[in-house]
């Protein structure tokens, strides 16, 4: 069955999936309406899936689709989100076009819990006030879809971009996100998975750039995936293809920061994440 995030807070009428009762008729939203009515060319008796990013997903069916809105109703509840076994919080330098998109759509995928966009010395996008909304529309949206094909109900935020040296100050900073996000963010659901808001992490660790002298495995990561008593909280930090500074790097090794090099190549920017919560990802489940 299709997929779709039923936005919430882009209609005046619309409430919570969870405040709708099993049988009863609702109005879809306009991206679900759009995408599954229009786009896909939906049925009546058609069914597909809804998640509003608040916990679960809900199976519905189509009963009317008119020329500017359908109804549907509720068929059943899944309380399943599918979250990763691990909270995770990136600390990304923005990159331009497909790269910065496939990183975000991938670490979805994977799981991640929160991105906080960076700028950095070598980073190749610093934007501009006017340009920091649209940008992170965007980008939000690539996370959402990327929700709505691998099954995440509970989709990551992405945090507009500060300078990477203001976050290394205090990582729990958090920044403006979409307005259409804030439900979520200030959902019971979410902030029990996303404890990246009001905690400080087990372990932070900077994708490096491979040498000599860097560990392959950060001390006291393994020992952390092995605890079963615990849901660990890792952060990451991935610089941009030009990779951190020597300041930068000097700075965030001085609060706490491990450098993690994993393998003898070096990765790109995009692929940084990916690897690294794959990584991640088969030790908690190894373990």
């Amino acid at each position: 069955m299709r997929r779709f995030f039923y936005d919430i807070n882009n209609s005046e009428t619309a409430a919570p999936l969870s405040q709708i009762a099993v049988g009863t008729e609702f109005t879809l939203t306009e991206v679900p309406f759009h995408h599954w009515c229009r786009v896909l060319r939906a049925k009546v008796g058609d069914h597909g899936i809804l998640f509003d990013g608040l916990g679960g997903e809900y199976q519905v069916e189509l009963t009317q689709i008119q020329k500017k809105s359908a109804l549907a109703k509720i068929v059943k509840f899944n309380p399943v989100n599918n979250n990763a076994n691990f909270i995770s919080k990136i600390g990304l330098v923005m990159s331009r076009g497909e790269r910065m998109d496939y990183a975000i759509q991938k670490a979805t995928e994977l799981g991640v819990t929160a991105i906080q966009l960076l700028s950095s010395h070598h980073g190749e996008v610093r934007l501009k006030p006017a340009q920091v909304d649209k940008k992170l529309n965007h980008w939000q949206q690539v996370a959402l879809s990327a929700c709505e094909q691998c099954g995440l109900n509970t989709p990551p935020i992405i945090y507009a971009p500060i300078s990477i040296n203001d976050w290394l100050k205090d990582e729990t900073q958090i920044t403006e996100m979409c307005d259409y996000m804030q439900t979520i963010a200030e959902s019971d659901n979410y902030k029990r998975i996303n404890q990246a808001a009001d905690i400080r992490p087990d372990i932070k660790l900077l994708l490096a750039v491979p040498k000599g002298d860097n560990p392959p495995i950060p001390g006291g990561l393994i020992s952390l995936m092995k605890d079963k008593s615990k849901t660990p909280y890792i952060q990451l930090l991935i610089g941009s293809e030009g990779g951190l500074s020597e300041e930068e790097v000097i700075t965030a090794e001085a609060v706490g920061w491990q450098a993690w090099q994993i393998g003898k190549r070096v990765m790109r920017t995009e692929t940084a994440p990916v690897v690294a919560l794959a990584t991640l990802q088969a030790w908690q489940d190894l373990n």
